[in-house]
């Protein structure tokens, strides 16, 4: 420390280390790192937050080789080989997962987590329907192009329809299924439908659409009408938690108007937040028009992602997982977490207070509402809150639309979260459960429901 003042008695010591301009003068590093360290010292712990499904563990020899690696540049194909044949590896390895028909024909790309991926998931269907569209004599102009899914989508499908001028049809859930009404859905097609979503792990319930059902349902439409409409799986949560738990379940490329899906890799990955995947089924459903070829530090690459310049280090992080654990060890990954899930929602059931909504056993969250005969004087928020003292982040939040009376709270299990930690967990809230029973008031009673704890 520069001349041995210590850094409690230090002028920065004494200041407020979050500015609004530069400071005029530079700082030791020892003493940059203690104060902004600090700095973050309130905040909750990561491994406690049961709102994220992002991974908030990696093995030491993960984190040291994406260290030595936040460097190279992902974009940089021609200067950095090795990271792109990896990058382009982690692509192959994700396709046969996912029963691509074709290693030659299918195509993909990493992405700045799976919100870029759907991005370019949703674009690749909006100009592959016009071209078809015109083919087919349909005025492009006359009506705004539409994309459905159901009403638990992820704000990403949101963006991406305001971002591209898409009218959003959402089918909505209702309180028995909480996934997309596969009966109801092609009500909502018609001549300027880019494309259906099928969601592979709802953010709001971890429940899995009916992938396989809603391809009969587009088969069967695309056979009567001569029509090319597709299916992209909006897998984010479960695109690399299913392969492995369940395996013969048919959601992926097996489908045959499933045309595109994507995935995060920094979920059931088990990659820190910032990576995600998308893979077309064949080169066909990627319009050429969204593959640029860019001339970048001596170099000619084609490109499809949005974003350009950013760190390869998670891309990285992905191989290092796969080389690392193969098929099995992802998969004794996903049972025990699996089991910790079952576990939680158990001694939730227990309590006889709760309707469960998922009990973890298609992917690892527990979701419930109070029952609606419940005497208690407290409700979810309070459970929350009181959790929360604990160190637990847990989010309590109403379903979507026409489901907005139901407040649910969620726990999501990720790789991480060992049975110790759920032996915790159910404690805490067993003891929480009793100190709200004697409490006398209830801060949140007279609240209508909201969100409480960020979800995604």
């Amino acid at each position: 420390m520069k001349n041995n003042i210590p850094v409690f008695g230090s002028k920065q010591a004494q200041e407020n280390v979050i500015l609004n301009k530069l400071n005029q003068e530079p700082l030791e590093p020892e003493m940059a790192y203690r104060l902004i360290k600090d700095q973050l010292i309130d905040e909750g712990n990561a491994r406690q937050n049961m709102a994220t499904f992002c991974q908030t563990y990696m093995e030491p020899e993960a984190t040291k080789l994406m260290a030595e690696t936040l460097e190279k540049n992902a974009i940089d194909k021609s200067e950095y080989p090795s990271t792109a044949a990896i990058e382009e590896a982690c692509v192959n390895i994700i396709a046969d997962l996912w029963n691509a028909p074709s290693m030659e024909n299918k195509i993909g790309t990493s992405t700045v987590g799976s919100s870029e991926a759907c991005m370019l998931g949703g674009m690749a269907m909006k100009f592959r329907w016009q071209e078809e569209a015109v083919k087919r004599g349909v005025d492009i102009t006359k009506n705004k192009p539409n994309l459905v899914i159901s009403s638990g989508y992820q704000v990403c499908w949101e963006k991406f329809c305001v971002y591209w001028d898409i009218e959003l049809r959402t089918v909505p859930m209702d309180e028995d299924q909480l996934s997309i009404d596969v009966d109801k859905v092609m009500d909502y097609v018609d001549d300027y439908t880019i494309g259906i979503v099928g969601i592979l792990g709802i953010t709001y319930t971890g429940k899995y659409d009916d992938i396989k059902a809603l391809d009969e349902k587009v088969e069967q439409f695309n056979q009567e009408t001569g029509r090319e409409l597709g299916i992209h799986v909006d897998a984010a949560s479960g695109g690399m938690f299913a392969p492995f738990v369940f395996p013969d379940l048919e959601w992926d490329f097996r489908l045959n108007n499933v045309v595109s899906i994507n995935t995060s890799g920094h979920k059931y990955g088990l990659v820190y937040p910032g990576i995600g995947w998308v893979i077309w089924k064949d080169r066909k459903y990627l319009p050429e028009k969204l593959i640029f070829s860019v001339s970048y530090l001596g170099g000619s690459i084609p490109t499809m992602a949005i974003n350009f310049s950013r760190s390869a280090s998670q891309i990285l992080g992905q191989y290092y997982n796969f080389y690392r654990f193969g098929f099995e060890g992802y998969k004794s990954i996903h049972l025990r977490t699996q089991k910790v899930a079952m576990k939680i929602a158990e001694a939730i059931e227990k309590t006889e207070l709760f309707d469960i909504y998922n009990d973890g056993s298609n992917i690892p969250i527990v979701c419930y509402k109070l029952k609606d005969n419940s005497s208690v004087a407290w409700n979810l928020y309070d459970l929350a809150d009181r959790l929360q003292m604990k160190g637990w982040q847990v989010p309590a939040y109403p379903l979507p639309e026409d489901l907005e009376n139901i407040v649910i709270q969620r726990f999501v299990c990720r790789g991480d979260f060992g049975m110790n930690m759920a032996d915790a967990l159910i404690q805490d809230i067993n003891r929480s459960i009793s100190e709200l029973n004697k409490a006398d008031v209830s801060m949140h009673v007279h609240e209508k429901p909201h969100v409480q704890g960020f979800t995604h």
